[in-house]
Order: structure tokens, then sequence, then C-alpha cells
């Protein structure tokens, strides 16, 4: 193990579970969503340790996120919300890694998993 991290505040002592976790392409950035806290953890990687920094802790404007996605581009992620049955879609800025909220009430009764798919027309 090269180190452990908290993906909450340290003053949250509530139940929370970790559910999805991502890594950006680039390998710059880790995501990881709290069940319990309800939000996503914005990590930065140090390139040369591998060690992780806490950039970022938003809401998911839902209850118990289950799962979540970047879109192929990895120019948004989405979240599902499972007990809220919502989903919510935020702009990943592919720079910093940050999360901004775009949409919070996208209602799908009970999403447990956020997939995106490519279609071509023949």
């Amino acid at each position: 193990m090269i180190q452990s991290i908290r993906s909450v505040p340290s003053d949250f002592y509530a139940n929370n579970q970790g559910s999805a976790i991502s890594i950006s392409s680039d390998g710059r950035f880790v995501y990881a969503a709290n069940r319990g806290h309800n939000s996503i953890a914005v990590f930065a990687v140090d390139s040369e340790t591998g060690h992780l920094t806490l950039l970022q802790l938003i809401g998911t404007e839902g209850h118990w996120p289950r799962d979540f996605s970047l879109d192929p581009s990895e120019a948004f992620l989405v979240a599902a919300n499972e007990e809220s049955g919502n989903l919510t879609l935020f702009a990943r800025d592919q720079q910093t890694g940050r999360l901004t909220l775009l949409q919070g009430s996208v209602s799908v009764p009970y999403p447990v998993c956020v997939k995106f798919l490519s279609y071509t027309q023949r």
C-alpha cells in the first residue's frame, strides 16, 4: 500500500461507504463516490510518487451515489443517486480535474449504473 487517505471531511463521522471509483485516462485524477456523505471526491495523483491529494468534495444533489461514469470525452461526469432516484450531471475541467454542477435532478427510478454507449447509424 502506498497511501491511506480519507474521501470525506475529517469531521464527518456518520455512516459512509465508498462505491464507484474512476481514474482519468491521463492518470492525473481519481474520482471516488461516497454513499452517506453523498459526494464525489476528486483527487490529484502525484506523477512521481503516486500519492493522492484531495482537491474537491462536491455534493451529488441526491442520496446514495451508487455509481458514476466519465463520458468518453471525459468532459462530463454523470452520477447515479440510487435512493433519491436521480442522475446528476457535472462538467469536468480536464486541466484541474475539478467538477462543476450542471444539472442536479434528472429523475430516474433507482439508478444503479451509468454507462455511455457509442452509436453508429448504418
